[in-house]
């Protein structure tokens, strides 16, 4: 029970994590649409950020999709008391 109720709760923070790498690359994307990344970057400090974040939201999509491995003896542990 405790096994499920981790995996869950891992589940549920990848999720975040991947949600918020999203907003960031959507965030890095406009600055290039407005071309305001000109005021903050140099061209190959904006690519590298933009590099990081695209890896970042491939990271989190592969971890929000990874299901823990259930055991299949965890059903048959008992509390010792």
């Amino acid at each position: 029970m405790a096994a499920m109720q981790i995996g869950v709760r891992f589940d549920k923070i990848a999720e975040k994590w991947h949600a918020l790498a999203q907003r960031r690359l959507a965030y890095i994307r406009e600055l290039e649409r407005s071309g305001r990344w000109k005021r903050y970057y140099t061209e190959e400090l904006y690519a590298l950020y933009l590099r990081d974040a695209e890896r970042a939201v491939m990271l989190w999509s592969t971890l929000a999709t990874v299901r823990p491995a259930r055991d299949p003896n965890a059903d048959d542990v008992r509390p010792a008391a």
